[in-house]
Parts: structure tokens; sequence; C-alpha cells
């Protein structure tokens, strides 16, 4: 990437890091649970005990705390200092001192980073990657500590063909906003998703789920619904890729699809492979 379209990508950047600080004020014990379960239900497995887990692009933290509390020797991750900030404060908050946690400041893009952490069981990657304004190198990169043997856990944004498109504009014009127009254009580009959910809901006679959909989310993956349609409509930069994309670029590279969760929708398809080949090569 040339140095002035880095400079026009770093003032378009959203700040994910200050989004995820928001959202520690609220964090408990649901979302820590939340989160525990999504790791097991995705990887299939009840605990992470001896295993090297690595967290790329940590954000708030809350997943590496799970996978710690799993059993994990956890090896966090982000480029935003403010993410970086949140992580560690998880950490401070239930595993002060713990020398199986380890965060750093770092970049998926940055190679000879990656290859100083050596080889993991779990690469975890979950909305990350599409952020970087480089999704098939940083995809490329993210296959490189992952242990024959081991497992990348990735989530990618659906590719919706126009409607991405359209999402990508609002993205880029969130960013270019004053802060203080920043939350009126988070509602009023989701609003219309929300009140189609809505009304579909009541004309199935099923207001219950709408409903549950907000009061319940929490439990899903542990995360805030608020600060997560923050993080959707503010998130710039944003890239997408068909599963199928996904699936083949991966498979080339001596991985296997073992657990696929299409979305269907916008949000993110969720992939688990697993290496079957020799050491990933950059």
């Amino acid at each position: 990437m040339q140095p002035r379209a880095q400079q026009a990508l770093r003032r378009e950047r959203f700040e994910f890091g200050k989004n995820w600080q928001r959202f520690l004020d609220v964090v408990d014990e649901r979302h820590i649970r939340g989160a525990d379960q999504s790791l097991k239900r995705m990887l299939g497995v009840e605990t992470l005990a001896g295993q090297r887990f690595l967290d790329i692009g940590s954000g708030s933290g809350l997943f590496s705390l799970a996978a710690r509390q799993l059993g994990a020797v956890v090896h966090s991750f982000d480029f935003d200092p403010d993410s970086v900030a949140c992580t560690m404060e998880l950490k401070r908050r239930y595993f002060p001192n713990e020398p199986d946690w380890t965060i750093d400041e770092g970049s998926v893009l940055d190679v000879a980073y990656l290859h100083s952490l050596g080889a993991f069981d779990v690469v975890y990657a979950w909305g990350v990657l599409h952020h970087t304004g480089q999704l098939w190198q940083s995809l490329q990169n993210a296959l490189l500590p992952v242990r024959p043997g081991g497992s990348l856990f990735v989530a990618i944004y659906n590719d919706r063909g126009a409607e991405s498109r359209r999402w990508r504009a609002i993205k880029r014009l969130y960013g270019r906003l004053p802060r203080s127009l920043r939350p009126l254009l988070a509602v009023t580009a989701i609003l219309p998703y929300e009140l189609k959910a809505g009304l579909r809901s009541v004309f199935m006679l099923r207001p219950g789920e709408y409903v549950r959909s907000w009061t319940q989310y929490d439990d899903r993956r542990g995360m805030s619904h608020w600060r997560d349609i923050i993080d959707w409509v503010g998130g710039y930069p944003y890239e997408v890729a068909t599963p199928e994309q996904v699936i083949a670029f991966c498979g080339g590279r001596g991985f296997v699809l073992r657990t696929l969760k299409r979305t269907g929708g916008l949000g993110c398809n969720e992939f688990v492979f697993a290496h079957d080949g020799p050491q990933a090569e950059s």
C-alpha cells in the first residue's frame, strides 16, 4: 500500500479499542459465559487445557479471557493500543500476574512478528481480518502460526454484493463525520434492519423472538448489542468474502474445513479449519 493511501486509511479507520473500552464498563459473568460457550461450541471441546491459544486482534480481550479460563496458555495481540489496554484490563481483573497469558501490541500483517510467536494449537481471529485493509494477506498470515494438527477459528464478513458495497460507503462516511453525529448515523443506518426484524416477528405471531434477540444477545458470544452495532456501522476498513472463497483459499494451503456457521446475511460467516498439512509458509 502506498504511503498516501496508508495515511488516508489511518484517518478513516474506526477506533475499535475506544468502543471496547465502553464495553468493559458493563462486562460481567454472563458475557464471559457466552464467550466461553461460543469457543467450546465451535471448536467442539470442553477444555483447552495444555493448548496454546493465539488471539489475533483481541479487541476487548473477552475471548482471550474465555480461552484462559478453559485452561489454554494464551497470547493476545492487537494493532489498536486501546484494544491492547482493554485486554490488559480484563487480565488485571481476572488473572493478575498470570504468566500463562501474555499481551502485545502487534499486527497480523507483520510476518516477522508472527514467526516470533511460534506455533499454536488454536489461532483465533473473529471479525478482525476484514478490518485490516488487506483481507487476503492477513488471512494468509493468520495461517502461519497454526501448528500441524491445530485449528484456525476465523470469522469474516459475508459478501452480499451491492448491499455490502452500500455498507462500505456508510462505514467510510461514519469515520469522516464529527463524533457528535456518529451515533445518529448508527441509529439511522441500523433502524430499517431492526424494524424489519421486529415487524417480521409480529406478523409471524412471535414477537417474543425479537425481544429475546435484544435481551438475550449477551448470551450468544458474550458481546453487547449496542457496542456491536457501533462496531458494525463504524467498522472501517471493511472487506467481505463468500464462504466458498474462504474455503478455497484455506483449502489450497493445507487447511480442511471442519465447521462452518453461515450467517445468511451481512454478518460474519464462522469457520473452523483443521491444519492437516506441513507448517504454512509466508
